[in-house]
């Protein structure tokens, strides 16, 4: 069954918050490289080459790194990858990583241009919607929800025999185009106490007004 509210999930490194901060949005691949901005990056080489290539073949159109990209669930099979080192050049652990929450309802407000997907955008074959009244049908919930859950998602998401598209489904996307202003957010999620201080002070600094919880189940700690 499909949650209410909707909630979304944008991971970034840790340090490259007080640069969001400072412009007060989190903003698209294009956009960053247009405005010359280089947060750092956690993420594969070869599959943003393929992202940046691929046309979203809907209005409002553009390619993939038009959009600042959202999942369904936190504690994704991307965090995965870069807790177990497997993400060329990129050194962070997940405890080096946050996540900023939303919900489908506070990102669409004031018209904003958007587009989801079934699964991964990358994937060839993936579809892309516009029509929200098709979340219920087109994302994989029972997937995604399916006990054993951790803060209300599936702990599993590998692709099995008996799940065989599995994790390219939990990586179902929303996309926002361009730009997401940080008032939109509800909230951000770290691993521990000692890196929630300094996500708070990043905050305090910049003038940044957002709670910030320690979310042990968002992340990859044996449970």
């Amino acid at each position: 069954m499909m949650p209410n509210p909707v909630r979304l999930f944008h991971i970034t490194a840790i340090d490259n918050l007080r640069a969001i901060c400072k412009r007060g949005e989190l903003i698209s691949k294009n956009a960053g490289a247009i405005q010359g901005i280089n947060y750092q990056n956690i993420a594969h080489a070869d599959i943003q080459t393929t992202r940046a290539a691929k046309s979203v073949p809907i209005p409002p159109g553009g390619n993939i790194h038009d959009y600042v990209p959202f999942y369904f669930a936190p504690r994704s099979p991307m965090l995965f990858t870069i807790n177990n080192g497997n993400v060329e050049g990129c050194s962070s652990k997940q405890e080096d990583i946050l996540h900023f929450e939303t919900t489908v309802d506070r990102v669409t407000a004031n018209n904003a241009e958007f587009v989801f997907y079934d699964r991964n955008a990358a994937i060839l074959f993936s579809k892309a919607f516009t029509d929200l009244s098709k979340l219920e049908t087109e994302i994989a919930w029972d997937l995604i929800t399916e006990e054993p859950r951790l803060d209300g998602y599936c702990k599993y998401f590998k692709t099995t025999e008996k799940y065989i598209d599995r994790m390219e489904r939990r990586q179902a996307e929303f996309l926002l185009k361009h730009t997401v202003y940080l008032s939109a957010m509800t909230r951000i999620g770290v691993i521990n106490k000692s890196k929630a201080e300094i996500v708070r002070e990043i905050l305090a600094e910049t003038g940044i007004d957002l709670v910030v919880e320690v979310k042990t189940d968002w992340y990859f700690l044996g449970q």
